[in-house]
């Protein structure tokens, strides 16, 4: 009867998932919370390549600027992800070559799921910048 007792295994399932299902569901929430980091960076990526190419249909660098801001703030109006009011659009020519437009996307992304995870993880920069660059014409 003693020998029955401790071969005995009902419960055992419940004690297991017990156990491994709040590791389960930080994971999950971790994974969730990093994707939806990685699409916010995708984004600004794709934000600044769009604003990018807009700009290069401008005449004259200020008009260029107008473009590339016009294009990222119309790009993020129409995203989940990116709040307008958090985002930074910089245009500018390259100093020694002044046919590069370089577009800067600055987002400021401390409004997004991941900063609740927690410290024990490694967490990314709060700021996620992204550089597109396009050349105006010529070789």
């Amino acid at each position: 009867m003693r020998y029955r007792r401790l071969k005995e295994e009902s419960g055992t399932a419940a004690l297991e998932f017990a156990i491994i299902s709040p590791v389960f569901l930080f994971m999950i929430a971790g994974l969730l919370a990093y994707g939806i980091y990685f699409g916010a960076a995708h984004t600004v990526q794709q934000i600044a390549a769009n604003s990018a190419r807009a700009a290069l249909a401008g005449l004259d660098m200020a008009e260029r600027e107008h473009l590339a801001r016009t294009t990222a703030f119309a790009s993020a109006g129409t995203n989940g992800l990116i709040l307008p009011d958090s985002m930074e659009v910089q245009v500018a020519a390259h100093e020694d070559e002044p046919t590069l437009i370089f577009v800067t996307v600055t987002y400021d992304a401390s409004s997004l799921p991941i900063w609740n995870l927690g410290p024990p993880l490694p967490l990314p920069d709060k700021t996620i910048r992204s550089v597109s660059v396009i050349r105006a014409g010529g070789f």
